[in-house]
């Protein structure tokens, strides 16, 4: 258990350049304490003492602000950073060296009891604050999910996912390892707003090309005046690029 421990205080040191000490993680992290407190949940858990179990993750949630049902797998050196808000349900299961900051609900969808009714996250995912992961899906090893995301759908491992509902923006190649992305959230977001104006440059440059065409054949059949579909369109490009 103190190995346990001593691994979960190195971890959060490396992951948070706020933590000046160990002494200082051990008293002040309230992430920490949580884990904690779902250790000895869990045990009482797995006994089958299920209200003892649910009692100390009761106080766990009061004294921390964080709420781990007594059933989720945990995994080793999982860092839940500020921590307020997070909601953790009793069939999610979590993988090692994950990250999750304040806000995160790892929820499910189904009232039926006896299923697996929320999300499976797998080694080194990273979960912004606000995001919501719900559902029995599977987020890959080494996925982000950025700040206020909402994911319903599995994500591949490595991928960068932001919105809602949460789209794909990144995608890490093979197996190389990338250096720590604070809250999940990349610095190089596409801005949607240009995304949608570049679709629709590319739109007049697609309809220009079909009208210089069309001016073409006309043109040499005699039923149009050469170079007037083509004036038109020059005109429709300079608006565009002027808008």
């Amino acid at each position: 258990m103190f190995k346990r421990l001593g691994e979960d205080i190195t971890s959060i040191i490396a992951r948070d350049p706020a933590a000046r000490s160990r002494l200082e993680v051990v008293l002040c992290y309230p992430g920490f304490h949580a884990v904690i407190y779902h250790r000895v949940a869990r045990a009482l858990w797995q006994a089958g003492l299920k209200l003892a179990g649910r009692f100390v993750s009761h106080i766990g949630r009061f004294l921390t602000g964080i709420e781990i049902h007594p059933g989720a797998k945990i995994g080793r050196r999982l860092f839940i950073d500020h921590g307020m808000g997070v909601v953790i349900g009793g069939t999610a299961e979590i993988g090692d060296d994950v990250t999750l900051y304040h806000g995160v609900t790892l929820g499910g969808t189904s009232l039926e009891r006896g299923v697996k009714r929320h999300p499976t996250l797998e080694d080194g995912v990273i979960v912004g604050s606000g995001a919501n992961v719900l559902g029995p899906i599977t987020i890959g090893a080494g996925a982000r999910i950025g700040a206020n995301a909402v994911v319903v759908a599995p994500v591949h491992p490595g991928a960068t996912m932001v919105g809602v509902p949460a789209k794909q923006v990144a995608q890490r190649k093979g197996k190389a390892k990338e250096k720590f992305l604070a809250y999940g959230t990349p610095d190089t977001i596409p801005d949607p707003v240009q995304r949608a104006l570049d679709g629709l440059l590319d739109q007049v440059s697609t309809l220009t090309a079909r009208l210089q065409e069309l001016e073409r054949q006309l043109g040499e059949r005699g039923e149009l005046p050469a170079g007037s579909a083509e004036a038109e369109a020059g005109d429709l490009r300079r608006r565009s690029g002027s808008g």
